[in-house]
């Protein structure tokens, strides 16, 4: 406990664990801001002595620049500079600097550290907003479907583990088979989840419930939707705070698909809605609209171009194609398939006002799976694609169909590794067209290095099986 330095005032701590909580217990986040607000008159306000100016990469990762209050006007004028070869776009060591121009629409104090915020920015090289920006390619899609008289909402599920120093499980005693929802296990990490809940509903997220997830030492915190582009923003500052958090704590958290072949991957499932002014135009009677069913006609049709996008690294596919695990099930789609409310298949449809597609994993890039969906619901909707063939009564259960049955006739497969997945996405023209043929070029290389990289990699399962060939 000496470890860590004691927050006195936060009631939960003193009364329900030994260990300490770092939100703030009477932070207050400031009012929203407009994007061009100025930030050294909000750091004035609000107490604020370092900005983290923020972006992420094509792999997901998040870049920061920390910059003390005094100079964020000039950055908000010219930019954080970045080198690009340095991060994960594709540029050389001779392109220009990569500037990054804060958003302030995006500020958010930190509650466990309130003289620290975190800025997301727009990317900017030689005055050209870089085209592979996983924002830019968002915004782009933002952008088409407010000239269609939409906006589309989005809520994520991102599954996380909790481990130790040693990358094992960090609770000893959360070994049960089917731990899904054990009080126990989630009371253990009750100090550190607490934590991350004040923290986010502090930022304005609307955390409506926390639970233990089908994996050992796995957890879920469902917050309320938002415009895509919020909730893209939210992802990414949710990601960064479950880790410095976590790390805090004495724990890693880990995002990856499957980090453990005997249980459960991280998903990272996303809720889907389209609003025309107040009305969700998803929504009828019974079912979701005919419009959903195209859009979503459109979203069935090219999942197996999108799959390098939604699971983008070689571990990905051990979560869509792995063993069963010790629960029983991996919770993870091995078809291109939807029904009612029911979780045995890609897309579910959980009520009469939008769909949930259970594919994507906890590595997909927070603003890449929206656009992705966007672009492909957009296109169902002009094609008026038909998903009704991809349908499946609510009593169905995917996984007990076996390969070959009448019944999966004319259902596609997912990819069965990134390689076949690269190679759909790099084939399909239609994608290429939505989403920008540049950002497509760029995220296909970066996909076919990883898969150079693992080939090269010499396993122990290699060499256990044919060292004495």
């Amino acid at each position: 406990v000496n470890r860590f330095h004691w927050d006195q005032g936060c009631v939960y701590c003193v009364q329900f664990s030994m260990e300490p909580c770092f939100t703030k217990p009477n932070f207050s986040q400031g009012a929203k801001l407009d994007a061009k607000a100025d930030l050294s008159e909000a750091a004035k306000a609000r107490g604020i002595d370092f900005f983290l100016v923020a972006f992420v990469d094509l792999r997901g990762v998040l870049r920061t620049k920390m910059v003390p209050a005094s100079a964020i006007k000039q950055i908000q004028r010219d930019g954080a500079g970045f080198a690009p070869a340095a991060t994960w776009l594709d540029f050389g060591p001779h392109a220009a600097d990569l500037l990054v121009i804060p958003d302030a629409s995006t500020l958010l104090q930190v509650p466990f550290s309130p003289e620290l915020a975190i800025v997301m920015g727009d990317c900017f090289i030689e005055g050209k907003e870089v085209a592979q920006s996983p924002r830019a390619v968002l915004k782009a899609q933002v952008a088409e479907a407010k000239k269609r008289g939409y906006v589309f909402k989005s809520g994520v599920e991102a599954e996380f583990f909790l481990l130790s120093d040693k990358d094992a499980i960090s609770d000893s005693r959360d070994t049960q088979s089917k731990p899904c929802y054990d009080a126990q296990s989630m009371m253990r990490r009750y100090a550190l989840l607490a934590d991350i809940v004040k923290t986010l509903n502090a930022s304005g997220f609307g955390v409506y419930q926390t639970d233990h997830e089908d994996a050992n030492g796995q957890f879920e915190i469902n917050w309320h939707y938002q415009d895509c582009l919020t909730t893209a923003d939210q992802h990414v500052f949710f990601k960064w705070a479950v880790k410095t958090l976590s790390e805090r704590h004495g724990f890693r958290a880990t995002f990856m698909p499957r980090p453990f072949s005997n249980l459960s991957g991280n998903g990272c499932h996303i809720h889907c809605s389209l609003w025309a002014g107040d009305k969700n135009v998803f929504e009828a009677s019974d079912t979701i609209s005919d419009l959903a069913l195209q859009f979503l006609g459109g979203v069935l049709a090219k999942a197996p171009s999108y799959c390098a996008i939604t699971n983008p690294t070689v571990n990905s596919f051990k979560r869509l194609n792995g063993a069963a695990t010790a629960s029983g099930y991996t919770w993870s789609p091995n078809r291109v398939s939807w029904s009612g409310n029911n979780r045995s298949h890609m897309v579910r449809v959980p009520d009469n006002d939008r769909f949930e597609l259970r594919l994507a994993d906890g590595a997909v890039n927070p603003y890449l799976l929206p656009a992705v969906m966007l672009a492909c619901g957009f296109w169902g909707i002009d094609t008026k694609a038909n998903p009704h063939k991809c349908l499946f009564p609510a009593d169905v259960n995917m996984y007990e169909i076996p390969d070959g049955s009448p019944k999966l006739e004319g259902i596609a497969s997912l990819p069965r590794n990134l390689l076949d997945a690269t190679r759909a996405l790099e084939s399909d023209e239609h994608l290429t067209a939505l989403l920008g043929a540049d950002f497509l070029r760029a995220f296909v290389k970066l996909q076919k290095l990883e898969w150079t990289e693992f080939t090269a990699h010499l396993s122990n399962w290699e060499v256990s099986q044919t060292l004495d060939c």
